[in-house]
């Protein structure tokens, strides 16, 4: 009887250890997944898709559009209920008279933000790209690609967003501002555009 009770007590302490040292292993062994831009090296096909993106950004710009704009939708022009005919209810709703109207990315879509000023005019779109082959929208848009291709910023800003540190690059586009958002040198978060001041 002594010895079963032994034999019991060893075997669960020796079990309890192991899933100790299990645990251990596993949070010593423990690394965060790698963001979207370091998950794929992308290829030279990827890279040229990613080039014709950014350059799709330039011309429009200067009209107050983003690419492929078929809803016509123009910044400091079109009304937020013209929006929401067009492209429906937003998944996420603004809570505020400044918060942002969020659609989705999905089935190759891109993602968008709009806000409005008091009147409901929009007042600025982000474009998030697309979910899908990420590399060849925004996902493959670096830094370095930005600068080659446009040449030195009209200004370049460092802006907190909770823990994270963003570098702006703002390009001036006629009576508009084409921001690009990068968490880091090789990861584009999203694009703004937005009515340049007077």
């Amino acid at each position: 009887m002594i010895t079963t009770t032994r034999v019991r007590k060893t075997l669960l302490t020796l079990s309890a250890a192991g899933v100790v040292a299990l645990g251990s292993l596993g949070a010593a062994a423990y690394s965060p997944l790698p963001s979207a831009a370091a998950a794929q090296t992308p290829t030279a096909s990827d890279t040229a898709l990613a080039q014709e993106k950014l350059a799709s950004f330039y011309k429009p710009a200067l009209k107050g559009e983003f690419p492929g704009n078929p809803a016509g939708f123009v910044v400091g022009q079109t009304k937020r209920s013209d929006i929401i005919d067009k492209f429906g209810q937003p998944d996420v709703t603004r809570t505020s008279v400044n918060g942002f109207d969020s659609y989705t990315a999905n089935m190759g879509n891109p993602g968008y933000a709009m806000s409005y000023t008091a009147a409901g005019v929009l007042k600025e779109i982000r474009y998030f790209g697309t979910n899908v082959e990420r590399q060849t929208n925004i996902g493959g848009i670096t830094m370095a690609m930005v600068k080659k291709s446009w040449y030195t910023p009209t200004s370049t800003t460092t802006i907190k967003n909770g823990n994270t540190t963003q570098t702006k690059l703002t390009y001036k586009r006629g009576d508009y501002n084409l921001e690009f958002i990068f968490n880091n040198s090789l990861d584009l978060s999203h694009i703004n555009l937005v009515k340049g001041k007077a």
